[in-house]
Parts: C-alpha cells; sequence; structure tokens
C-alpha cells in the first residue's frame, strides 16, 4: 500500500509512519505547506520524496498524489480544512489524526478544551475525512486519561505517544 503523506509542523508522525517496523505499506511521497518545516528535514532523512505546496493549490497536491500513485493520503499534522474537490479525489482515501475522542472537541486546539473543561479522558481518533470538520468515519480511537498534575504540555506529550501507536496501527488494519 502506498502513502502520501501531508504535513505543516515538525514531521513526527510522518518520521513515525516511515520507521515503524510493521508498518504494510510504503510511504512514497510527503507534501508540506510550510517550507521549513521540521517535516521536510526529515523527508530529506530519510530520502523520501517531498514537495513544498501551498494549501490552498489541492489541484496541484492532487496531481502529485496522482502521480505517486498513493492508495491513502494521511494527514499527519496537516493544519488546513481540505475542500470537497480534494476529498472528492479521494474518496474514503483521506485519513486524519485528531487529538481527541471524536465526536468531542473537533477543531483546533482539542488538548487545550479537554483541560479547560476538566475531563478526566480525552484521547486519539484515526478517521476518513469527510466534508464535515472532523466528521468523517471513525477508523479507531485509544483513549488517554489526564492526570491530575497535567497541564498542556504534559498532555500534549502523553496525547502524541498515543498518535505514534495508534496512526501506524489504524493504517495497518486498512490493509486487510
Amino acid at each position: 500500500m502506498k502513502l502520501g503523506v501531508m504535513c505543516s509542523g515538525n514531521g513526527t508522525n510522518f518520521q513515525n509512519l516511515v520507521t515503524y517496523p510493521q508498518m504494510k505499506h510504503e510511504v512514497v511521497v510527503m507534501v508540506h505547506n510550510k517550507r521549513d518545516c521540521g517535516a521536510a528535514r526529515r523527508a530529506v532523512k530519510f530520502g523520501i520524496p517531498h514537495a513544498h505546496i501551498k494549501s490552498k493549490n489541492e489541484e496541484l497536491i492532487e496531481q502529485v498524489m496522482n502521480a505517486w500513485k498513493v492508495d491513502y493520503i494521511v494527514l499527519a499534522g496537516w493544519m488546513r480544512v481540505i475542500s470537497p474537490k480534494l476529498i472528492n479525489a479521494f474518496p474514503n482515501r483521506i485519513i486524519n489524526l485528531h487529538p481527541s475522542l471524536l465526536p468531542k472537541y473537533k477543531g483546533l486546539h482539542a488538548i487545550e478544551r479537554a483541560l479547560e473543561n476538566g475531563d478526566d479522558m480525552t484521547g486519539v481518533t484515526v478517521h476518513y475525512v469527510n466534508e464535515e470538520l472532523d466528521g468523517g468515519e471513525i477508523i479507531m480511537q485509544e483513549e488517554v486519561p489526564i492526570l491530575p498534575k497535567d497541564d498542556i504540555k504534559s498532555l500534549t506529550k502523553a496525547i502524541q505517544r498515543k498518535e505514534y501507536y495508534i496512526l501506524p496501527k489504524a493504517i495497518n488494519s486498512l490493509c486487510l
């Protein structure tokens, strides 16, 4: 299975997909919408072809993904909403990773909102992308407890550890 990954930031989930030992896929290309992001440096380090494409240039993103014949596109920290045109070009083939137990806390600042609301549990969701923000069919979820001493930094780290586990597991489940 060939994956195209879209990133906006540091690229730790991208790296995890590239290096995860039990993966049943190959990351063939990565698109990033910030020129000098950490994800781009990681792509160079691992020899993964990558392209800086502005998030609004979805026609070019579609062309790149089609050129590499990707089976799925994984949004690993792509901090932009995908248009219906791109979603329809890859129906049920775009996967997002979100730092909450959807449908709770859709959109931005999910971790902060869980803390502010005094929740004792949050989590990570891997889901298909559809036209509703964070509303696509859930592929897999995992809980993350919110500990009494947690702050945004410690809870974010706990969420990230769970992301590194659940994203490859969810993608592997699609290979059956």
